[in-house]
């Protein structure tokens, strides 16, 4: 696919998003504090969240309803776990969380159903087992998906030691769970749904080693980190927010290339890539 018809794709994927968003606001109600030039924005995060999700789904050979419910399921877990600690931390901060999850999701919903055909791709000759992560025991799933959600954990407390002191004052205002409920709640729900996430978005990139890693790192970071905290909000001040952005960026893209590398397809993939190449 040359480079004309890839950027028509994407274009259209963003007015798509756009669209569904504007449909969505029109069905589902919230009531938010005025943001000033926030379309702006909004149309910035959309060209992220369209430029990872995109890329990753013009190299899927996923059609239909499997395309729809990758392209779906990863931005709509990712802000729904995110809405999920935000209830948890934010206690002191007025915000109709679920009438912004709900909104968020339909948007997303509405937006996959028409990225679908935008994003279909021709029939090719891959036997789509050869690209499928490879087949482990229930042992070796196990074990990958405690590291790696040991890994967020370690990144997650890593990074926020780090900006803590350009936060503590705000934090300060609010109700901070005990570091039990935090651990637990990286370990045992956002660390095994961004597992999932990135392995969706590795099995869509059909890249073996460090370039799956890398891809996964770099998509998982714009669409967990970037696309979202780029919006200036009614939660954060800017320069709490902009801080959580440095901070969450650089750890999500890190645990990003771990579950891609951790999980990532065998030598056989790869040496299957670079003959077909």
């Amino acid at each position: 696919m040359n480079v004309s018809k890839v950027i028509i794709r994407m274009f259209l994927a963003w007015v798509a998003l756009l669209a569904a968003q504007m449909v969505a606001g029109m069905i589902i109600h919230v009531s938010t504090p005025p943001m000033p030039n926030i379309f702006r924005w909004l149309m910035l995060s959309n060209a992220l969240v369209v430029l990872a999700l995109g890329f990753a789904a013009l190299r899927s050979e996923w059609k239909g309803w499997k395309l729809w419910m990758a392209l779906f399921a990863v931005p709509a877990v990712i802000a729904t776990v995110n809405m999920i600690e935000g209830v948890l931390f934010l206690t002191n901060v007025t915000i109709d969380w679920r009438g912004i999850t709900a909104l968020t999701v339909a948007g997303y919903a509405l937006a996959a159903a028409l990225w679908v055909p935008i994003f279909r791709s021709k029939s090719n000759n891959l036997d789509a087992s050869e690209w499928a992560i490879p087949e482990r025991s229930y042992l070796q799933k196990l074990w990958r998906l405690a590291f790696c959600s040991a890994a967020y954990v370690f990144l997650y407390f890593l990074a926020g030691m780090i900006i803590f002191p350009y936060v503590r004052d705000f934090y300060a205002t609010q109700h901070i769970p005990s570091f039990g409920q935090i651990v637990a709640l990286q370990f045992f729900l956002r660390g095994p749904a961004f597992v999932l996430v990135c392995l969706v978005l590795l099995r869509m990139f059909r890249l073996p080693g460090l370039s799956g890693a890398l891809a996964v790192g770099l998509a998982f970071t714009l669409l967990s980190g970037v696309a979202t905290l780029i919006l200036p909000n009614p939660i954060f001040p800017d320069a709490v927010r902009l801080v959580h952005l440095c901070e969450v960026t650089s750890s999500n893209f890190v645990f990003g290339c771990v579950v891609g590398w951790v999980w990532g397809p065998t030598q056989r993939i790869a040496h299957h890539a670079t003959a077909l190449a």
